[in-house]
């Protein structure tokens, strides 16, 4: 029998629960394929993202697993990421367009490629797929593998594919894993609480 983590948030207002239930796993199944369809709906999740001036200035690098373009991704990780990530189903480079086609700076642009990004990780979730943004990657080995044009700033990588089993992961993922989510207090987040 696998073991399960309930990982739900501790939260100290209610969430709502897609919100408090997603988090970033590193145990990811290795051979079950991506669910296509939660993969297409986590990218139109994304595409409905809120952008300044609805300039939309994400891009995305998909590659699935088994294929050469996951393999470049994956030799782009830094460290620890190189370990666990080859098994997820897919991995997606987000990409920010700090400077648009006409060389003007948007510097908004990273902000919404996060977004974009939180979108994402939030839809895929919500449809039983599990996700891990990076951003232990080599920007430059990406810009590099993909032929990426300068305008566009990789920004992270999100891992995303089905829940693997805890059991069978390495001991440093199982205890990273099963360390306690914690966030700072939301005051110590507030600056400024008028």
């Amino acid at each position: 029998m696998s073991h399960v983590l309930d990982r739900t948030a501790q939260t100290d207002v209610p969430i709502l629960d897609v919100l408090a239930e997603r988090w970033s796993t590193r145990v990811f199944d290795a051979e079950t394929p991506i669910d296509e369809e939660a993969l297409r709906a986590a990218l139109e999740a994304a595409r409905w993202s809120p952008s300044a001036s609805n300039t939309q200035p994400w891009r995305f690098v998909l590659a699935r697993r088994g294929t050469e373009a996951h393999e470049k991704i994956v030799a782009s990780l830094i460290g620890f990421n190189q370990g666990w990530a080859p098994a997820a189903g897919a991995l997606l480079v987000v990409l920010a367009e700090t400077v648009d086609d006409e060389g003007n700076a948007r510097p908004w642009a990273t902000y919404d490629a996060g977004q974009a990004a939180a979108f994402f990780t939030v839809e895929a979730h919500a449809r039983g797929l599990a996700t891990h943004t990076m951003g232990g990657f080599s920007p430059d080995d990406l810009r590099t593998a993909f032929s990426i044009d300068e305008r566009f700033t990789p920004v992270t990588v999100i891992a995303v594919g089905a829940f693997g089993d805890l059991d069978a992961a390495d001991e440093a993922v199982r205890a990273r894993e099963s360390a306690p989510r914690e966030r700072r207090p939301l005051a110590e987040s507030l600056l400024l609480d008028a």
